[in-house]
């Protein structure tokens, strides 16, 4: 009978461990933040205080390499040792940026080719040029002998499909032209705005979260689109919507019940692993390959964009960018789509919000979302997260209900893992009073015998 209950106690024990162990993973899992986190001080920071120390004749460039490691283009041996010295990786290579940036400067001051594209390849060392289907023979045939001209700096690349803003979003918003993706969640400090895509709409055009219309979201009160590709939505039709900076700041719903906390704004790096979440294709992640890209869309010129290997799909248009809890950009346009892979360009954020004179709307204790910080550059990533039908979009009130919008991590999200959790303390603090109890019966007996 002893052994049967010494079992019994046994198996009690086992069992609220492993439902401490069960709880505290549940718990985890309802906090998941996108991949962690790591200093914000990194390599690519080394990287650019180099190419700014150089000098642009000195240097063309810098990435992260596949090492997770700082790769500096030096134009001399002299650069290329203060670059090792610094911590960096040097590549030597032929053209310096001044020729990359007067090769840019060449095709800019170029008759228009709709279906076109540039951006520097700093690994490559070059300026490379993409064509679309659209772009006619004729139209190739002058970009071609164009880079011809250029000693070799300028490179020629056809790419399937159309260059196009991807119009048609994470949290979707609806207009009588189409749909879009909520960006971050931004500020003047006395009104509460959307950052999306310029392409999405002109100024007035009124945005609800249904296509019919009856759940009013705001109104577009400024923009940009073509030049840049920004556009502000004021969410002062949307109820819960406050003045100022809500506790939540802007969250990122990546599907599942999870959310990432946006908590400042940044600036890319070549090489660097970013996310983008939209409403079409949800959570997608991919590299940055070029900064101040020129695309040429149908409807005009666009300059300044983040090139990236993210794919989209239309109806992402207007979502964020984002890595390590840093804002990034918002989706503009590209080619391909999330099947077979593609190219998507996306509108940095810091530019657009000092056009706009807004802030990004951080959480309450949180560094201001007005700066300007180079994004932390994480390590080679592991491929491509799920596929989550998830959406991003701004927090319009200090509960987290906003306009439709997803809070971070909801108390409904912890309950599950805190219950298993707290089972599991009452079923250790019950089996060690039964214990306790049975040890004070035994230590009775036993003195009694050898007292009696």
């Amino acid at each position: 009978m002893s052994r049967a209950r010494r079992s019994v106690r046994r198996a009690a024990r086992f069992a609220a461990a492993g439902g401490l162990l069960c709880g505290s993973l549940m718990v985890t899992s309802a906090l998941a933040d996108e991949p962690a986190r790591r200093p914000a001080v990194g390599p690519d920071r080394t990287g650019a205080d180099l190419v700014e120390r150089l000098g642009p004749s000195r240097t063309a460039g810098t990435w992260i390499g596949a090492d997770g490691r700082p790769v500096v283009a030096v134009t001399d041996a002299e650069a290329g040792a203060e670059a090792v010295r610094a911590g960096a990786r040097a590549k030597t290579v032929r053209h310096s940026m001044v020729r990359l940036r007067s090769a840019v400067d060449g095709l800019r001051a170029a008759p228009r080719v709709p279906g076109t594209a540039w951006a520097m390849d700093y690994a490559g060392n070059r300026v490379l040029v993409q064509a679309d289907s659209t772009v006619s023979a004729a139209d190739w045939s002058s970009l071609s002998r164009r880079a011809e001209q250029s000693g070799g700096v300028v490179h020629m690349e056809r790419i399937s499909g159309v260059l196009s803003a991807r119009v048609n979003g994470a949290e979707p918003v609806f207009s009588s032209g189409g749909r879009c993706s909520a960006g971050f969640h931004v500020t003047d400090g006395r009104r509460e705005f959307i950052l999306t895509a310029g392409h999405c709409g002109p100024v007035g055009t009124a945005w609800s979260q249904d296509a019919g219309g009856s759940r009013p979201v705001g109104r577009t009160v400024a923009g940009r689109f073509p030049g840049g590709d920004f556009s502000l939505v004021d969410l002062s039709l949307a109820a819960g919507a406050g003045a100022g900076s809500p506790a939540n700041g802007t969250v990122v719903n990546v599907g599942g019940g999870r959310g990432i906390q946006i908590t400042g704004a940044g600036e890319p790096v070549v090489g660097q692993e970013v996310f983008r979440s939209g409403a079409t294709t949800g959570l997608r992640t991919g590299r940055v390959t070029a900064l101040n890209a020129t695309v040429n869309y149908p409807e005009g010129t666009v300059t300044g964009l983040i090139r990236t290997t993210v794919c989209a799909e239309p109806g992402d248009s207007g979502g964020p960018l984002f890595a390590e809890g840093m804002a990034l950009g918002v989706t503009s346009g590209g080619t391909g789509d999330c099947t077979d892979g593609g190219t998507t360009y996306f509108q940095p954020v810091t530019t657009a919000m000092e056009a706009l004179g807004v802030r990004l709307a951080v959480p309450d204790g949180a560094p201001g979302g007005g700066g300007v910080a180079a994004a932390p550059s994480p390590g080679p990533g592991s491929g491509p997260r799920d596929t989550l039908p998830g959406a991003a979009g701004p927090v319009g009130a200090a509960d987290g209900r906003g306009p439709g919008f997803l809070p971070f991590a909801t108390p409904r999200s912890l309950v599950p893992g805190l219950s298993v959790i707290a089972a599991s303390l009452a079923l250790l603090v019950v089996g060690r009073a039964l214990r306790s109890a049975r040890d004070r019966r035994s230590y009775r007996r036993r003195y009694a015998r050898a007292w009696g």
